[in-house]
């Protein structure tokens, strides 16, 4: 069958109605496939998808551009159940987890064409320790950029405070790990008190980056709430950790402004994470005993400082109320010794006080003569003006006596009390009084012939 359709193909005689069926042509493809590629190869690729069927293992793998991370090959790729369950169960005892999205593989393969499933490459074996490499480096390359930065141990640097109680929790809200965490604080044997807020997130997967920083946003927008983080994984697979190593993750984290702690249940690798965390623990358990020792600690750490305190204030009582003691018995005759000093100062002072107090008095006493003295001749001289000064106003007021007018014949026209200087302020019928020196005539106004022919 093999002859006879290379045959027909390349036969000279090939006619134009001439034709193969699809499956022959698909059984061509296979035998050529067969006879040329024969063997195995180890083919280095990135796992772009994969799904477990049936117990076997469906693949999509992927090669990019170094430089511009463009696929420039892809491939479908099958191992299948006989296979898998070696392959998968010893990749993941290598490493810690089993082959997953974005992962980069070294795979045995065989090619395989099938007439009705078409292409695809076998998968007999992956080399867990090309992953491992390949794993390492990547970290190497996160924690390269994150030196570069100066952030590497911006978290580390950060103090723990010293009544850590205040818990934000990043975990999974069913996981088991959440509930051991809250359990071990909750029943610590020093009867203290923690306070915890949980701020869920994916833990596995390919949403560990995006959960767990969303989480980070979140505690960040009530920072002052809280006294650390802790980041706890536990109570499912613990194959997937690749979500922890991830430059996004780890920046967010090294820069946070409280302390980070990690455990996320595994001890085979350290993770990014854990490098740059604060504090890294196996399991959110340990993460919880940490918390509690800490407390302790500083519990432990006032204790003996009050111990202090007390016994150096005792010793300092002590040591006063020797000195007091001493001193008291010195007290009386120090005090003679300073009364009789003071009386005798009180005395000197007495009598300086009294001899300038008499200098005092005398002088000001003759200064009060030579101002007596030098007063009454200057108020005798300033009476004189004054008294001849009253004479002349006295002359002046006389002059300017009506009464004195009206003796010489001069007389004093009145209306309503006022003076009366000119006739126009006058009217008919007004009465008016004219003031004599001797006596007063009363008058009413008359019209005069030309005004009463008016």
């Amino acid at each position: 069958m093999k002859q006879t359709t290379r045959q027909l193909f390349n036969s000279s005689t090939f006619q134009q109605n001439s034709h193969l069926t699809l499956f022959e042509l698909n059984q061509m493809v296979r035998e050529v496939i067969e006879t040329s590629m024969p063997n195995e190869y180890w083919v280095e690729a990135e796992i772009s998808e994969l799904r477990e069927m049936g117990g076997h293992c469906y693949l999509e793998l992927i090669q990019k551009d170094e430089h511009t991370n463009t696929p420039v090959a892809k491939a479908s790729a099958k191992c299948w159940r006989s296979h898998w369950v070696t392959v998968r169960a010893r990749f993941l005892h290598a490493t810690g987890q089993l082959p997953a999205k974005g992962m980069k593989v070294l795979l045995s393969v065989y090619a395989q064409f099938h007439e009705n499933y078409g292409f695809s490459w076998i998968v007999t074996d992956i080399d867990p320790t090309f992953t491992l490499g390949d794993m390492a480096a990547k970290r190497r390359e996160i924690v390269r950029q994150l030196k570069e930065e100066g952030v590497f141990d911006a978290n580390r640097e950060l103090a723990l405070p010293m009544f850590c109680q205040r818990i934000a929790v990043i975990s999974s809200a069913n996981a088991a790990g959440y509930g051991d965490f809250c359990n071990q604080l909750a029943d610590n044997p020093y009867g203290y008190q923690f306070h915890t807020a949980l701020f869920a997130s994916v833990m596995q997967g390919e949403g560990v980056e995006q959960g767990i920083v969303a989480a980070l946003n979140a505690i960040f927008d009530q920072v002052d709430d809280f006294d650390c983080v802790v980041i706890a994984r536990g109570g499912g697979a613990t194959s997937d950790l690749s979500g922890f190593d991830t430059l996004v993750l780890a920046r967010n984290v090294a820069n946070f402004p409280l302390p980070v702690i990690t455990g996320i249940g595994h001890d085979r690798d350290e993770s990014v994470l854990d490098m740059i965390s604060h504090t890294r623990v196996k399991t959110p358990t340990a993460a919880a005993a940490f918390l509690v020792d800490h407390l302790h600690r500083v519990d432990v750490a006032l204790d003996d400082a009050a111990q202090r305190i007390a016994r150096q204030v005792r010793s300092r009582m002590e040591h006063e109320q020797l000195r007091l003691g001493q001193l008291s018995v010195r007290i009386p005759s120090l005090f003679a010794v300073v009364k009789a000093s003071q009386e005798a100062r009180l005395e000197r002072l007495l009598r300086r006080m009294s001899t300038a107090i008499s200098v005092r008095i005398t002088k000001e006493r003759y200064l009060l003569e030579n101002f007596h003295q030098a007063l009454r001749p200057s108020l005798m001289r300033r009476m004189d003006k004054e008294k001849h000064r009253i004479e002349m106003l006295s002359q002046r007021t006389q002059a300017l006596d009506p009464q004195l007018l009206l003796q010489r014949g001069y007389s004093i026209t009145l209306h309503d009390g006022k003076a009366v200087r000119d006739a126009s302020q006058l009217d008919p019928g007004d009465v008016i009084e004219t003031r004599l020196s001797k006596g007063v005539i009363h008058s009413i106004v008359q019209p005069t012939s030309a005004e009463s022919s008016q």
